[in-house]
């Protein structure tokens, strides 16, 4: 891909109605669209020269790491491999917390070193996640799940530790009990909102108001 057909491209990509970014063979972004500043908050000239795991900090279900250095997406584009669909939680630049599912294509550029890969991805935040089969993963859905009670005060302290990224040990520390009591805690408070993860916990508690 020659400089004017790279220019088409992020010409394209600038009236797309999702969020796009396209990233180096190093995973630095080296475009950002719009459609992608109107969905995370971060502006072009925030984005672009970042590693792409570094801004949007995808996590799965279970508050995994997905976006990482040793990204795999990037690893299937180097050798060509498709990649499918795939659904991340990250947060907008004001801490929202949202589902994002992300779409990939590689183009080769002859100004790069290795094929640019790029990221289509819109806001799918309290849909179904998508499977990898093309229907819909089953996931609880808080409200036909039968709540155990409202949370304590507690429980409110320690969800919104958990919303600031807190590990066990940091809310311990702030609350002045044991990790083990927070882990209790954490544990309570799942089964409260029927969820599975602390992150399923604190897209929930988002979503409902309870921070």
């Amino acid at each position: 891909m020659n400089r004017l057909e790279e220019t088409g491209l992020f010409q394209a990509l600038s009236r797309a109605g999702d969020g796009a970014l396209v990233a180096d063979i190093s995973g630095r972004i080296v475009y950002w669209n719009p459609a992608a500043q109107r969905l995370l908050g971060w502006g072009a000239g925030e984005a672009v020269g970042r590693p792409c795991c570094d801004l949007l900090e995808g996590r799965d279900s279970n508050g995994g790491r997905v976006c990482r250095e040793d990204c795999p997406v990037i690893t299937a584009a180097r050798h060509s491999q498709p990649v499918e669909h795939f659904d991340i939680w990250t947060r907008t630049k004001a801490g929202r917390l949202i589902r994002l599912n992300v779409s990939i294509l590689a183009v080769t550029s002859e100004r790069s070193t290795g094929p640019l890969t790029i990221h289509l991805f819109r806001d799918v935040t309290g849909r179904a996640p998508a499977s990898r089969h093309g229907g819909h993963a089953a996931e609880p859905h808080p409200e036909t799940t039968p709540a155990a009670g409202p949370l304590t005060r507690r429980e409110l302290e320690v969800l919104r530790l958990l919303a600031t990224g807190a590990s066990t040990r940091t809310a311990a520390d702030r609350l002045g009990v044991s990790p083990a009591t927070v882990r209790n805690h954490v544990q309570n408070l799942l089964g409260k909102l029927g969820v599975h993860s602390r992150l399923q916990a604190v897209a929930h508690a988002t979503s409902h108001g309870l921070l």
